[in-house]
């Protein structure tokens, strides 16, 4: 556990040291009609809301970042859920990173996030209010255990499970990345009713939140869906493939070259990232 810690702390600091993006520059949201342009990790959005910072149903972490935007459909989301998860006792949802004011890349941290359908939201049900430094810098919980094979008993609770299967069964969301650790506890508990388990992907890191992502709205026209996630639910040999001893492959990671932005985005960035 101590070597994880370090390596977060390791990668924290690196990452406040990179060059801010441009997308970082525009410090309010793109007035017009909500749009969500592009690919997840390639796009951006005009006319995003700000999530509201004070509600009786969430929290939002690290405000000063200035990631609490997206469309306005992410909003509504999180409001419903929160309100789900309010009205059964399950506790206090704590959002992290939505997106920026007009979306686009970020400096560190994501590579989607970028066209205000994607939040972050902890894997933790605090039944008291955080205080404004716990949000400033929270402590994420590691569900997982060492072995990345299984989560860690103490740490997962039925009240997780349910705020997780609530956001799988709404209507807008598409899919939600969890550790495969977590993904697996989740096949465990679920019994007959799995449907939703389909939207539930596992995925890298992912080890203390659920990345949720929703479907493109139906009035933007230049938004790129993700095709759908394949049919069952994900319980079987795909699954157990994340446990597999990795590969042999290249010792050092490919840097990519960032694909160019959709003509759209790159005349709001032309235009507005002064």
């Amino acid at each position: 556990m101590k070597k994880t810690a370090i390596a977060l702390l390791a990668l924290l600091a690196s990452g406040a040291s990179l060059a801010a993006t441009p997308w970082q520059k525009i410090t309010h949201p793109v007035a017009g009609s909500a749009q969500s342009i592009g690919a997840f990790s390639n796009g951006c959005i005009v006319g995003a809301q700000a999530l509201p910072l004070q509600s009786d149903t969430w929290q939002v972490m690290r405000t000063d970042q200035r990631r609490y935007f997206g469309h306005p459909d992410l909003v509504l989301f999180i409001q419903r859920l929160g309100n789900q998860v309010h009205n059964l006792g399950l506790g206090t949802m704590l959002i992290g990173d939505m997106g920026m004011p007009a979306g686009g890349r970020f400096n560190s941290g994501h590579a989607s996030h970028q066209t205000g359908l994607d939040v972050d939201i902890f894997l933790q049900l605090p039944k008291t209010r955080w205080s404004s430094s716990q949000l400033l810098k929270p402590q994420a919980l590691d569900l997982v255990a060492s072995d990345g094979k299984r989560v860690v008993p103490s740490r997962w609770s039925q009240e997780v499970s349910s705020m997780i299967k609530l956001a799988a069964e709404d209507n807008e969301v598409t899919r939600i990345f969890v550790n495969p650790a977590i993904k697996q506890q989740l096949c465990e508990d679920a019994g007959t009713d799995r449907d939703w388990l389909r939207k539930v992907r596992p995925w890298f890191q992912h080890r203390a939140h659920m990345h949720v992502r929703l479907r493109c709205p139906a009035n933007s026209l230049e938004c790129e869906d993700q095709p759908l996630p394949p049919p069952g639910d994900g319980c079987g040999a795909e699954l157990q493939s994340w446990f597999e001893p990795a590969k042999p492959g290249p010792t050092k990671p490919v840097k990519k070259t960032p694909p160019p932005l959709p003509p759209s985005c790159q005349a709001l960035l032309d235009e507005h990232a002064l």
